[in-house]
């Protein structure tokens, strides 16, 4: 098929090129729009008890699906005219709204429950309104009333928040840290790409095909968009792997046509087998990058299954984009491909000559990998042992769920945020709600009894029931709009001091479930802390799953290109090792707080989602550069005696020509992904980090050092298979060279490839 498609591109290479500009004119004039059709949202578990709880007090009672959050602040008080007068206007324009329900405020409220809504200073009130349109409707709603309703009115500074709030402007900020991540990475990727491959034209060929993996993705989220909602962080990914998986495969495959016009061969005759070799490599790892990002749709949440989405989508177009338009490409440019060689004019101005072809042997890759093979159990030890100490941190992970402070200080929702935390006496972030759906034989003073029995846990401050306010167990005050019967359901709001994502919280939770319910009915909790709790147990209870699925469809790729079963297992647990490092990087710096959190407020958390999502992207481009460098080693392999020398020849020539390739392509890809750190939103900034980190670790010390190491103390043990297996992958195997098809040498063997 391959050989066919560079026959195809031989014939009719400019049909090709002009095919691929319509689609990719197409796409973006359908994709480039998606961003205004995307949420921010989706780190819930949808099917969890939490999410039941909020689906009956949105239909039962009338809550909105997003509270948003009004403060005013006057100097002078926020009882004072001016800012009863603002809160006034701004209350009538909220209740006119259509989209607005159980409206509260500190001006509006009873004489009890308006403290609460007060800051100690007596100069910040607080408008609470919930909005109503689900999850995406209700941050548009948001925004289409901050936007009329909050500004100062004259001393009275006005300022919004709240969930709503804080999802819009993690919209409005990560459109924005898209604009410049693509600034940061275009041009100082085109700078890496014009050192690896001297001429311009060479080195704008795979930031083109990186276009079209990026507006081809962007079009098929907002295809997705229509059906099921989709994360707007998704972007962010598209973009930074549209662009690294186009330059690795289309960085691949040229560097492979060099090489074969190197040897000799006639430019037809040297497409023709780079598509049958690096294509085949291309295509193999895009199966393999691919698989392992769509195991994230194992995971409820639609943030987890909006980078499945986007990664396979983007994975798809990158491998197409460098198989069929690549080859095009390379065919009518011709000789012009190394045209504007930037190196050879700074060769000339200099007055230095110009580089001589060395053999293999003289090559740093092939010296590294021979230097590294004669020590391998010393360097082998002490780099699983550095990854291994790198890691340690990730012990103590610590799992919360974003809040404002995902932002940067400058957003109106994160200032809302830090006041409510330090300014307020309540904040009611730390609330748990607690739903009982079926109260039909549930009585008022059996929901009394059972409010001032909760009242008694250990770190609750106070429990509204429809007949009062409890507190120790006694009532003190009248009922509260926190509290409701209605249609066979009723809700208490519990008030809490235990801090949130805290294991004083979790015991919390803990205890408030062993308190006797009215009448025996179920009861369902809400609230951060709860959905929290749901959160990270839906990640938790399915990433078995989710590893064992990437394990075996990465075991059986790479049984199918090696035929070993010796090999597909190094690279599972070489794999893992790489992300050690990047693990604990996560922890020590984000959650712990070291050096200065690179920016970002450290919580004592992390956000539960993003090492999960970490782990399947950066595996399955772990994956990419495994495949790389094993299918030229086994090319030389099959080409070998299939001695246990042959065997370390093999892994050093293997090196010295994949070498740097996978550095470059690693450079590159790092800078992409380093170019997410600019990013606002913190967690953002934590996974161009975390993924800058491990391909860094999987492309030197892993690829390069700890790979030759145990293919060197394994020898022939690499290429081993049970002879069934051995004979089923001379069957279905997937190869291009002829020397996979030599017969069987000496049936008694198991070394695969000794045939």
């Amino acid at each position: 098929m391959l050989q066919r498609i560079a026959q195809l591109a031989l014939a009719a290479p400019r049909r090709i090129l002009a095919i691929a500009i319509l689609v990719m004119v197409a796409c973006g004039i359908f994709g480039i729009p998606v961003v205004k059709h995307l949420s921010a949202g989706g780190f819930a578990d949808p099917t969890s008890e939490s999410a039941q709880a909020n689906h009956v007090l949105v239909d039962k009672f009338g809550q909105g699906d997003m509270e948003l959050l009004i403060s005013l602040t006057d100097d002078h008080g926020a009882l004072s005219p001016a800012a009863e007068s603002a809160a006034a206007d701004i209350t009538a324009q909220l209740q006119a709204s259509p989209h607005v329900v159980q409206l509260v405020s500190a001006w509006t409220a009873p004489q009890t429950a308006a403290p609460a809504l007060i800051s100690k200073d007596g100069k910040t009130g607080l408008i609470v309104a919930g909005i109503t349109g689900g999850e995406t409707g209700a941050q548009r709603h948001a925004k289409e009333l901050t936007d009329r309703l909050v500004y100062d009115r004259g001393e009275v500074r006005v300022r919004a928040g709240g969930e709503a709030m804080i999802y819009v402007q993690i919209n409005g900020q990560t459109e924005r840290d898209l604009l410049l991540m693509e600034s940061i990475a275009i041009p100082l990727s085109f700078v890496v790409l014009v050192w690896v491959f001297g001429g311009l034209v060479a080195a704008a060929l795979p930031l083109a095909v990186g276009g079209f993996a990026i507006l081809g993705s962007m079009a098929v989220l907002r295809a997705i968009t229509l059906v099921t909602d989709v994360s707007i962080f998704a972007l962010n990914l598209t973009v930074a792997m549209g662009l690294a998986l186009a330059i690795d495969y289309t960085l691949l495959i040229i560097s492979r046509y060099r090489d074969e016009l190197a040897d000799g061969a006639d430019p037809d005759r040297a497409l023709i087998r780079t598509m049958a070799t690096a294509g085949r490599t291309v295509l193999f790892s895009a199966l393999t990058v691919a698989l392992s990002m769509v195991a994230m749709v194992l995971f409820p949440m639609y943030f987890l299954k909006s980078f499945a989405y986007a990664g396979v989508a983007v994975v798809t177009f990158a491998a197409l984009a460098a198989i069929i338009v690549a080859p095009a490409a390379i065919v009518v440019a011709g000789d012009r491909l190394d045209r504007f060689d930037v190196r050879r004019f700074l060769r000339r101005v200099l007055g230095r000559p110009e580089p001589v072809r060395k053999p293999v042997e003289q090559m740093f890759w092939y010296r590294c990998a021979k230097f590294v093979m004669r020590r391998a159990v010393l360097v082998g030890t002490a780099i699983v042992a550095l990854l291994l100490v790198l890691g340690a941190p990730f012990l103590g992970a610590n799992w919360g769920f974003p809040d404002d402070r995902v932002l940067p200080p400058s957003a109106s929702a994160r200032q809302v945020g830090d006041e409510l935390r330090t300014d307020f006496a309540v904040d009611s972030a730390r609330n748990v709600t607690v739903v009982i759906p079926d109260a039909g034989n549930v009585t008022p003073p059996d929901l009394d009894r059972y409010a001032g029995a909760l009242s008694q846990v250990a770190e609750v401050s106070s429990v509204s029931a429809p007949g009062g306010t409890f507190v120790d167990g006694r009532p003190v005050g009248p009922p509260s709009t926190a509290t409701g019967i209605k249609d066979g359901s009723a809700f208490l709001t519990v008030a809490s001091t235990a801090p949130l994502f805290t294991e004083a919280s979790e015991t919390q939770l803990d205890a408030l479930r062993e308190v006797s319910t009215p009448a025996g009915a179920e009861v369902q909790l809400t609230g951060v802390a709860q959905i929290n709790r749901d959160s990270s147990t839906a990640i938790t209870s399915r990433l078995p799953l989710v590893l064992g699925v990437i394990a075996a469809i990465t075991f059986l790729l790479l049984f199918l290109l090696t035929g070993s079963l010796v090999l597909p297992l190094k690279a599972l647990v070489l794999n893992v090792l790489s992300l050690t490092a990047a693990f604990g990087a996560l922890v020590w710096i984000f959650q712990d707080g070291h050096l200065g959190a690179l920016g970002t407020t450290p919580t004592g958390t992390l956000v539960a989602n993003m090492p999960v999502l970490l782990f399947c992207i950066a595996f399955g481009l772990s994956m990419d550069y495994e495949v790389f460098l094993v299918s030229r080693i086994r090319e030389y392999w099959l080409k070998s005696g299939r001695t246990r020398a042959d065997n370390d020849e093999s892994v050093a020539l293997g090196l010295a020509r994949t070498g740097r390739v996978i550095t470059a392509a690693a450079l590159i890809m790092s800078i992409t992904f380093a170019a997410l750190i600019a990013a606002e939103v913190s967690f953002m900034r934590m996974m161009g980090l975390g993924l800058t980190l491990a391909i860094l670790a999987d492309a030197t010390l892993v690829r390069m050092a700890l790979v030759p190491a145990f293919m060197h103390v394994l020898g022939r043990w690499n290429w081993w298979a049970p002879k069934p297996l051995a004979r089923l992958h001379s069957r279905i195997g997937i190869s291009e060279s002829a020397e996979d098809r030599l017969p069987v040498a000496d049936p008694s063997t198991q070394v695969v490839g000794s045939r």
